[in-house]
């Protein structure tokens, strides 16, 4: 499998609305991060499927290197 795309040097925070889902971007493509838009298309990547189940902020992955995804683990700050 290749390298995603860094699309970020930090996590996005984003504001999740309850009964909604949400796909997180993990090729780093996508014009509308952290969230997926199609970019991946023809790749070997596939975007992570998120329910929101409340209300919320999220914190979500912006260099694509979580471990957690589509959460943030502090992967922005070893990635070489």
């Amino acid at each position: 499998m290749s390298k995603p795309t860094r699309a970020a040097d930090s996590p996005f925070m984003v504001n999740l609305e309850e009964g909604k889902t949400y796909y997180w971007c993990s090729c780093g493509l996508s014009k509308t991060q952290p969230l997926c838009d199609g970019s991946h298309k023809d790749s070997s990547f596939t975007p992570v499927k998120y329910d929101a189940l409340k209300n919320k902020k999220q914190i979500m992955c912006g260099c694509k290197q979580t471990k957690k995804p589509p959460y943030c683990d502090g992967s922005h700050n070893t990635w070489t």
